[in-house]
């Protein structure tokens, strides 16, 4: 005689409930393995050499969109801005003798002063070195000067 096995309601609700609780468990112990494996970004570069300080004529406004900078040469004075608007950090784009942020409508002098809000402070002035061999650095540790 041959005796029919059949599996319980009860019993088939244990064996999946136990099946998809160890589905879950292995799935967030990967997700904690991707946590506690994750490397953060390196960050940008925060030094750039710009090339030789005759690359940028007395009266020259170059903007360097990969920093992204604005660099000046007033006459042998050189001077750069962070082309990063202090609202909420869009790009500022040059607009004419001033430069506009596309995001909120802020908009700052060629000083980087704010002439409208809702930026309440100007950009940030960046450090510029000029090297022995009259190469341009610019330095994005910044702070106004």
């Amino acid at each position: 005689m041959e005796k029919n096995k059949t599996l319980s309601r009860h019993s088939f609700l244990k064996i999946f409930t136990n099946l998809l609780l160890g589905l879950i468990g292995l799935l967030g112990l990967g997700g904690l393995m991707r946590f506690f494996s994750f490397k953060p970004d390196p960050g940008q570069p925060r030094e750039f050499i710009l090339g030789n300080v005759g690359d940028f004529p007395p009266g020259s406004c170059t903007v360097i969109p990969y920093i992204p900078a604005v660099i000046y040469n007033r006459g042998g004075e050189f001077a750069a801005y962070s082309l990063t608007c202090t609202h909420l950090g869009c790009m500022v784009e040059e607009d004419g003798e001033a430069f506009s942020c596309p995001c909120h409508g802020s908009r700052f002098d060629k000083d980087g002063n704010v002439l409208r809000g809702p930026a309440q402070k100007p950009l940030e002035k960046l450090r510029l070195e000029i090297l022995e061999d009259q190469g341009l650095k610019l330095y994005r540790d910044g702070g106004r000067t």
